[in-house]
């Protein structure tokens, strides 16, 4: 047997705070070889991404303690120095975080940002460098390459943001591929280009992957070998076909056997329409020339028409960049568009902003990244709180108090935690915390925006339940934004496919999955049953 690219030996981190400490990984061991991928799956919060971050050193000495040796071509990492650490960063060993808009600097442009890694590391510039970097975009399967070059990372979808993250991380051709949930923000059929990319590129280069997810379905794909963790610790490892045709520890066949189930609410044939939308448009100008002349508009959302029923759930699919999030920002005032949009039989489309604050309250939006959305400067019981002070009585602390420790109940976050702030938590409770904020407030209608994207397996099944029974309990309506079909099946009434800013088809969920029209939902559907399944 040959030496292991990395070697892990009883590694643990140790956070300290407050006089606290927490041990968020326990001695765990491990090792890869070059030309091989390893899967560490495992629950939001059971010591994934921290390994993965203290494996570069990429964790605060200050408050982070670790102990044990990496091992990355014979050299101890937990040991090197500073310059050794900075050379190795981006160069022979790489990493993909989980979310790409706290990863990606807002202020430069995306040529800028993947300029820099290969001036830092390879001295390439200029035109050298462009070349390189159209070629890097096409890759990962983004459009018009040389047409994004100057956008900032705010002008992209999520979708495409990780795509971004994906070529900066493969620009220089690394030996070590660390992904933190790569695909989370991406569509089946790019999640499965995505795949295909760093599979062959893998191939090419002999290069290693420590491949971080919560999707099983991408690590039976994907990965030669799984390690599963739970709590800090390693619990099961093996070969990816030994592990999931015989799991030995429960928690690993808990963690197989979930998936979200039920199914979705039929709304009452007398139920109140919440929200209709009649012919949304959102275009935006492309500017071009020394005076900025509108030369064209990019049509994120091309005349779609919709309506959700008290009680009801509709579903929105479609490629990352169909225009699926925008159409949401829509609905709810907070982008610019065009056509009717009408809440409980008022037309709120031409409301002024002021007029607007009135309906906040009860029109509410959960964002696809959490870490985006929570305000790192705010405890969760403030987060959570917030929206109260739109209302026209606001009530006092005392009672604050009470309702976001119901909202986190209601989530599966522990009330004691409301004192702590964001980055305290792992992304998926980051989640939770958003949507205990869209309900603290008792809204009719909620904007899902991807909420499940960053959960693993059971969690997401956990948050469906709770979705479906909140809905039941209190006959919300809600939009439903996801790239994952099995989630959509279980939440979503009525379904619309969206490809370019248009409706593809539209109907009742269960019909058009057992009998999609158009090829393109065809394709999609093919590629997410395909994608996921398990058997």
């Amino acid at each position: 047997m040959t030496e292991p690219l990395l070697s892990v030996n009883n590694l643990s981190v140790t956070f300290r705070q407050g006089g606290q400490e927490t041990q968020a990984v326990k001695s765990i061991s491990f090792s890869l070889q070059r030309g091989e991928t390893l899967a560490l799956v495992g629950e939001s919060g059971s010591g994934k991404s921290v390994t993965a971050l203290s494996l570069l050193r990429l964790l605060d000495p200050v408050s982070a303690q670790v102990s044990g040796d990496v091992l990355f071509a014979g050299e101890n990492l937990t040991k090197a120095d500073e310059e050794t650490l900075r050379a190795l960063r981006g160069n022979a060993a790489t990493m993909i975080f989980q979310e790409p808009m706290t990863s990606l600097n807002p202020l430069h442009t995306i040529e800028k940002q993947i300029g820099e890694i290969l001036f830092l590391h390879k001295a390439i510039r200029g035109e050298e460098a462009r070349a390189r970097i159209i070629a890097l975009l096409q890759e990962v399967g983004i459009q018009e390459a040389e047409r994004r070059l100057q956008a900032y990372p705010h002008q992209l979808s999520g979708g495409q943001r990780q795509r971004v993250m994906i070529a900066m991380a493969l620009a220089n051709e690394p030996d070590l591929l660390i992904a933190d949930e790569p695909t989370t923000a991406l569509d089946v059929t790019v999640q499965a280009q995505i795949l295909a990319l760093l599979q062959s590129i893998q191939k090419r280069r002999g290069m290693a992957m420590l491949f971080i997810t919560h999707d099983l379905g991408i690590v039976r794909k994907l990965a030669d070998h799984v390690a599963v963790m739970q709590k800090g610790h390693i619990v099961e490892t093996g070969l990816v076909a030994d592990v999931f045709h015989q799991p030995q520890h429960p928690y690993t066949q808990s963690l197989l056997a979930a998936e979200p189930g039920g199914v979705p609410l039929i709304p009452s044939p007398d139920a109140p329409i919440v929200v209709e939308a009649k012919d949304i448009r959102v275009w935006f100008p492309i500017r071009q020339g020394f005076l900025r002349r509108v030369t064209g508009h990019v049509k994120a959302v091309n005349g779609v028409s919709l309506s959700v029923r008290a009680g009801e759930t509709v579903g929105l699919v479609g490629e990352s960049g169909s225009g699926k999030s925008t159409l949401g920002l829509a609905l709810l005032r907070l982008t610019e568009a065009q056509g009717q949009v009408v809440y409980l039989g008022q037309r709120i489309d031409d409301l002024p902003a002021k007029d607007m604050r009135a309906f906040r309250q009860h029109m509410q939006i959960v964002f696809q990244d959490p870490f985006g959305a929570l305000s790192p400067r705010m405890s969760v019981a403030d987060i959570i709180t917030e929206g109260l002070d739109v209302m026209p009585d606001p009530p006092p602390l005392l009672k604050r108090r009470e309702m976001a420790a119901q909202a986190m109940i209601d989530v599966g976050l522990d009330p004691l935690t409301m004192d702590r702030y964001p980055h305290e938590f792992s992304g998926g409770q980051r989640q939770r915390i958003a949507i205990a904020r869209a309900i603290a407030l008792d809204p009719t209608f909620i904007v899902l925006d991807e909420p499940t994207s960053a959960l693993d397996m059971s969690v997401q099944a956990q948050i469906v339940t709770l979705l479906r029974d909140i809905q039941r309990r209190r006959q919300m309506a809600f939009l439903f934004i996801s790239h994952d079909l099995k989630v959509v099946r279980a939440l979503a009434h009525q379904l619309i496919v969206l490809r370019q800013g248009e409706v593809v088809e539209a109907g009742l969920t269960e019909d058009m999955l057992k009998n999609p029209q158009s090829a393109y939902t065809k394709a999609l559907f093919a590629a997410a049953f395909e994608h996921h399944s398990l058997g």
